[in-house]
């Protein structure tokens, strides 16, 4: 009978970062262990300053033979890590200046329900969308992928669909309950998101859900597949419902932006734009959201280049559940749900919150 394997030391320190309810693991040659709790990165005590060979040391338990042949020869390396009991973990392998490091981001095992989330009611109304173009965009760790998980729970509950995702890798784990799930991880199950999308396209997929609209060919495939009747999600890391826009059209060459504008007017149906805030008792974060709902007058602003023109009927659109960002801060501050402070380093503008600021 062969011994059972010992169990990787670096699951001590997984353990460790779920005990602290934080977000991500930070390890580098030449630093101790450092974990991301409520936003902040802070050492790991107990653990010491780790050499190269001791990060590598650490990294090769986890990783399979072809992983890390993949990581000896590139330098950078993406897949995901399991443990049951504990949870799933998105993990990056990369080279620095002192070394091996790595980023660990815990995926939580349970997704949580949008109104847990306490998203405004509009986010939830997306779940419902029959077809069009659905983007969530913000910087990297602003729970993107989280309310992207959620709003895919809340389909799969309550309507009867095919759900495909595309993902690299694959982060929450959906179970089928009203709807057929398709879950894809880039390298694994197919070779590219653009080879996803086009296959998406041909088996019969209500929803699509693209982890990362990442270059020219995912982005006019995600494009043409909501054009065709899909209801797809997608995600980019911008700020703004109206960056957001210009950044999808100013990916395609300048002979092709006039067909795609006009594309993307008849397709986009909603940006949701979050950013994370620390909450203002420490305790944990927050969303801010900025919410753009597809309206008569929006095909218009889109076809004729007017993006200025968003954050006029994003005010106008309040009754439909539209928002700006620095509307749902300063929302957030009036509910004491996050600090004056932490919401003007966030905010557009910045004066509308320097009298909310205690000296």
């Amino acid at each position: 009978m062969a011994a059972a394997r010992p169990t990787p030391r670096i699951h001590e320190l997984f353990e460790l970062l779920k005990q602290a309810r934080g977000s991500d693991l930070h390890l580098a040659a030449g630093l101790e262990p450092r974990l991301r709790v409520h936003g902040e990165l802070a050492p790991v005590a107990g653990w010491p300053v780790l050499d190269d060979e001791a990060v590598r040391a650490l990294l090769h338990e986890i990783a399979t033979p072809p992983h890390w042949q993949e990581y000896e020869s590139t330098g950078d390396l993406d897949f995901a890590y399991g443990i049951e009991g504990l949870g799933r973990f998105r993990v990056n392998f990369l080279r620095q200046q002192n070394g091996a490091g790595a980023v660990f981001r815990l995926i939580p095992e349970a997704i949580t329900p949008l109104a847990e989330l306490r998203m405004p009611p509009a986010i939830e109304g997306l779940a419902h969308l029959r077809q069009g173009l659905v983007l969530v965009t913000g910087p990297t760790g602003s729970g993107k992928s989280t309310t992207l998980a959620s709003i895919i729970d809340a389909i799969n509950q309550t309507h009867r669909k095919h759900i495909v995702t595309i993902e690299d890798p694959v982060e929450f784990v959906h179970h089928s309950k009203q709807c057929i799930l398709s879950q894809r991880e880039v390298g694994t199950d197919t070779e590219s998101f653009g080879a996803a999308l086009r296959s998406a396209i041909r088996q019969d997929a209500d929803v699509i859900l693209v982890g990362e609209m990442r270059d020219l060919e995912t982005i006019s495939l995600a494009i043409t597949a909501a054009e065709m009747g899909s209801l797809v999600f997608g995600t980019l890391h911008t700020n703004g419902a109206a960056n957001t826009i210009d950044r999808l059209i100013d990916a395609f060459p300048a002979d092709e932006q006039a067909q795609i504008r006009t594309t993307l007017a008849e397709s986009l149906a909603a940006v949701v734009s979050q950013l994370l805030l620390r909450t203002a008792d420490g305790a944990g974060r927050c969303a801010a959201v900025e919410i753009l709902l597809r309206t008569a007058g929006l095909p218009n602003v889109i076809r004729e280049a007017n993006t200025p023109m968003i954050q006029s009927i994003i005010q106008g659109g309040r009754n439909l559940g539209m928002q700006m960002m620095d509307d749902s801060l300063l929302a957030l501050v009036e509910a004491k749900r996050v600090s004056p402070r932490d919401a003007y380093f966030k905010a557009t503008n910045k004066a509308r919150f320097e009298n909310l600021i205690e000296d």
